[in-house]
């Protein structure tokens, strides 16, 4: 399966990732062994999985009748990256999400469009698979986090513009854009910035989602890397947008502007910020 999801030439542009990478003392044995090995032998090719790669590998599970909608086996598969010389890891843990996914389609679908794409009683056994394995696994998270034809206000909030990456398309590859920052860091925006809507604007959508992202974050190791990947979405943003994207930059100055009680300041950044995030936004709805 893996061979045939390699072979098919799929780009999907609609989706962003938040990851965290941790360090291979993060993980238990056998699973930092394994972890170890992985990283040096991509270390030795040059060639590490990309998340292309494993959207293609899930795709060619939908192939079949019926479609695999969940991985019958866990991916052995992550992203690597190195943070002050220490290799740090992401695994995919596919199936996981998967079956989280899963549950999220019933609020993306009515019932009779959801029942065409997915037959009822293949959602069934996923769901009672999904239950079985929980009891097994209470306390088991994924490493990455998915938005679709966006990337949250709330994500923005762990990185500074000077923690952004990016490279233009060159040689056929496609353009890259991503923030990096310390988990320490990480912790410390999020906090603050989750302090600031606090005080100045109360309980709602915005605080909801720094809450979950913080809640998230703190199930990690405190040595880890975390990223905001702007993964497919490159393919659907002109190159001069994203040369001039400065989301983080924005997040941050309405923060600060609300902070310093400057009501206009905070509403012209976030007013910048959703206005560039509108059109892309407004893509998954079109036919």
């Amino acid at each position: 399966m893996n061979r045939m999801a390699a072979s098919v030439p799929v780009i999907v542009p609609y989706t962003s990732y938040l990851r965290v990478y941790e360090p291979l003392a993060a993980f238990p044995e056998p699973e930092r062994g394994h972890w170890a090995r992985y990283a040096e032998l991509h270390a030795r090719s040059g060639r590490a999985p990309t998340a292309q790669d494993e959207l293609r590998r899930a795709l060619a599970d939908l192939l079949p009748t019926p479609p695999v909608v969940v991985p019958v086996h866990e991916s052995a598969d992550a992203f690597v990256a190195e943070l002050d010389g220490v290799v740090c890891v992401c695994p995919w843990r596919t199936r996981l999400r998967g079956w989280q996914a899963l549950e999220r389609l019933t609020d993306e679908f009515p019932p009779a469009v959801l029942d065409a794409l997915l037959p009822p009683v293949v959602r069934r056994q996923a769901a009672d698979d999904y239950e079985r394995w929980r009891e097994r696994n209470p306390d088991a998270r994924p490493w990455i986090l998915t938005s679709l034809w966006h990337a949250p206000v709330s994500w923005f909030t762990v990185f500074a513009d000077e923690e952004r990456e990016y490279v233009g398309a060159e040689g056929g590859a496609p353009p890259v854009l991503r923030y990096r920052t310390p988990m320490a860091q990480a912790r410390r925006r999020l906090a603050r910035a989750l302090r600031t809507l606090r005080e100045r604007i109360g309980e709602g959508a915005l605080t909801e989602g720094l809450v979950d992202v913080g809640r998230w974050l703190e199930e990690f190791h405190p040595r880890s890397l975390v990223e905001l990947d702007y993964g497919g979405l490159v393919h659907v943003l002109p190159e001069e947008l994203l040369t001039a994207d400065r989301s983080a930059a924005d997040v941050a100055e309405g923060l600060a502007a609300l902070r310093a009680d400057d009501e206009a300041g905070s509403a012209e950044a976030y007013t910048r910020f959703t206005e560039r995030w509108r059109p892309v936004r407004a893509r998954r709805y079109a036919n």
